[in-house]
């Protein structure tokens, strides 16, 4: 059995899906610690809510020192003997030295079709390129930001008059499908890619 820490930076729907989903019967995985980068991240509390230990480190008296806070980090993951690392909207750029440390051993879920749009605003650049097609990718983290082997995708088109926030909440609707999906046959130890079309 995998043990999985998620960290998050806000309201964590996303590790809300995956937690719901290890709770069910036949997955390999199962999760230790639900980690924060602040403590009134609302995900917290609904980890807390699921029976799941939690764990605040916060960011900000490092002061943009990311090697320390990420040392803070692994000193908080310590007694929970995590797996594996799933991270849920955890809006930390990692280092190499802790990316390194975790290498094929840590998923992260992007809401585009990587390749594209690495980073952030990733609806209104599709909106802004004409795509007809969107969607999200569970990849492994590396080094580069968004890059590193992908996982899982899942598609939404793009309709005619959506604006950000539409496609936005239609891709996360794929997101809570696509990264459970992607957990339990990664626990597994199988990595063939999982493909979703809304």
């Amino acid at each position: 059995m995998k043990r999985v820490a998620v960290f998050l930076s806000g309201g964590g729907s996303n590790m809300v899906a995956l937690l719901d989903d290890m709770a069910k019967g036949g997955h390999a995985a199962m999760p230790c610690v639900v980690l924060a980068n602040s403590a009134d991240a609302g995900g917290l509390a609904r980890a807390a809510e699921r029976g799941v230990p939690t764990v605040a480190v916060d960011q900000r008296p490092f002061k943009g020192d990311r090697p320390a806070f990420e040392s803070a980090i692994t000193e908080a993951l310590k007694p929970y003997a995590p797996d594996m690392i799933c991270l849920a909207g955890f809006m930390r750029i990692l280092t190499g030295g802790f990316t390194d440390q975790w290498r094929g051993r840590m998923l992260n879920i992007h809401p585009s079709l990587l390749p594209k749009y690495k980073g952030l605003h990733t609806h209104a650049r599709a909106l802004e390129a004409g795509d007809t097609v969107h969607g999200c990718t569970v990849h492994e983290v590396t080094a580069e930001l968004d890059d590193g082997p992908i996982l899982g995708q899942a598609q939404v088109p793009v309709l005619k008059d959506d604006t950000a926030e539409a496609l936005a909440a239609r891709v996360l609707v794929q997101e809570h499908l696509l990264y459970p999906a992607v957990l339990r046959r990664f626990a597994a130890g199988d990595h063939t890619p999982v493909i979703l079309q809304s």
